[in-house]
This record gives C-alpha cells, structure tokens and sequence, in this order.
C-alpha cells in the first residue's frame, strides 16, 4: 500500500494515471479537478475515488488542503458478492458516472475519526490483525460514503435488490472484458440471463442501452490510448480487440466525432507519467 495515508497540500497539475486505487478527499479549497478528459468542481468535503488506469489532474489553485488514500490492487480484491463487490464497482470503477461524493459536516467528522484510526493502526505495523484492522475500517470509511454521500444524476443502487446486484455484476464484467467481449449477446450469455433483462437492467439503473455501456467503455479506454500514449492507431486497435483497424477508426469517430489522428493533436498534452 504506497503511500497508504497523505495529509496536506494536494499539487498534482499534470495529467497522469495511476495503477493504485486512490481517494482523495478536498477538504479546503476551491478549483477544478479533471478526471478522463472531464472537469469536476472541488469544493470543501467532496471526495473522488480513482481506479488504476484513470487519467487525472487538477488546475493550478495552490490553496487545496485535504487528504489522499492510496490501495494498492490486492488491497481492493473484492471478496463474494456482497457489500464489496458494491463498493468496487459502485464506488470506485464507475466510469459512467461522477466520481465524487459530496458529505455534509456531519459525515466528514465521522469520516475524519476513521482516518485518525487508520492514522493510529499504521503505527502498529507487525502487530495481530494489522492489515485486517486498517481493512475493516478502510470499509467501514466507504460504506458511509456510499450510504450518506451524495453523487449527483445516480441512481442510488441497493444491494439487497436483485436487478441492481446484476447491474454491478454487468458492470464488474465490462470493466474486466471490455477488451474481449463487445456485444450485449456475449454479456447476457456470461451472466446466464436474457438479453432482454439485461436490457431492462441497464436502462434502469443508468438510462443507457447495455450496447451504449460497453461502447463506452471501449471509447474511454480507446481514447485514454489515443491521447496519452505514443502507441500506434493499428497497435490500439488491437489492443481493444477489433480485428479490422479501420473500423476501429471508424468507431471512434461515431463515438467522439474526431478521427483518432484528430483527438490527438487536440491539444500539446500526449503522455502522462504513470505512478
């Protein structure tokens, strides 16, 4: 776990990506906070959750204070199909959505005792149950984001409702075969259900058509590639699992309106560091 707790002046004005999960909570301080090629308001208690892989970076206020959690990726393993599987993959890798919460004061004095704890529990490195400890409290810090945050736009998922656990399932798949898998035919078979309740699954927890999900998925992924790697179009598209390259471009082009040569002289931004 690199860096698994930071407090203090939050500076990273260039763009790039991690391998580590990471929560970064603004608790001062007003700005902007781009995350994949979007920007974000930050105010006073809003918290972004980053998965690996996510491109991000903030503008050039000098006046944020707040605190970050790093994880790394065993440390986030989801365990069954109960309330972790719903924090991974409705907290964290939610590319479809915001990815903050905002909590009111009340939440932040509880949030802050959590992190005091986690604080207290990394002095005790050796000790029994060390990392069992700083496990359960790290879940404890996101269940209360999860059940007392605000997002806005979401719909509120509840694991205890069958057609949301298949919807976080649906979206736990997309993110680990999106590379693989493109048609909602090859999803519905792997979740053993219909097309059609997929279909009404999907639509219902996010207004979008399964096929809208995965396609954009594939065209985040593609244009994180595109933008901030050297790797060649051909090389991508390979690389997304399209057989033929000019179809991959022109998909890209259906999805984003810019031929994939285009995107990347938007601006003089075309690689970004991974930590």
């Amino acid at each position: 776990m690199p860096d698994f707790l930071y407090k203090g002046e939050i500076d990273d004005g260039c763009p790039h990506v991690h391998t580590f999960y990471e929560i970064i909570w603004f608790q001062e301080g007003r700005g902007t906070h781009t995350v994949d090629f979007q920007n974000y308001p930050v105010r006073p208690n809003t918290l972004f959750f980053l998965a690996p892989g996510q491109v991000h970076h903030f503008d050039g206020s000098s006046d944020y204070k707040g605190l970050t959690i790093k994880l790394c990726t065993d440390f986030m393993r989801t365990q069954g199909e109960g309330s972790d599987l719903f924090l991974k993959y409705d907290v964290f890798h939610t590319f479809d959505r915001i990815p903050y919460y905002m909590v009111d004061d009340t939440v932040a004095q509880q949030l802050a005792v959590l992190v005091k704890d986690m604080e207290a529990e990394l002095e005790a490195e050796g000790e029994f149950g060390h990392l069992d400890v700083i496990r359960s409290l790290l879940k404890i810090f996101l269940i209360k984001v999860h059940r007392y945050g605000t997002r806005e736009g979401e719909v509120r998922l509840d694991e205890l409702k069958p057609s949301h656990r298949l919807f976080v399932q649906f979206r736990q798949m997309v993110e680990n075969e999106f590379t693989r898998l493109h048609t909602v035919q090859e999803y519905a078979d792997a979740l053993h259900v219909a097309v059609r309740t997929l279909n009404k699954c999907v639509n219902d927890c996010t207004d979008k058509s399964p096929l809208a999900f995965i396609n954009e998925r594939i065209i985040l992924e593609a244009k994180r590639l595109v933008r901030h790697t050297d790797m060649m179009f051909k090389e991508i598209s390979y690389e997304l699992g399209f057989e033929d390259s000019s179809y991959f471009v022109k998909f890209f082009k259906r999805q984003t309106g810019y031929l994939p040569s285009d995107f990347r002289e938007l601006d003089l931004v075309s690689h970004c560091p991974i930590d």
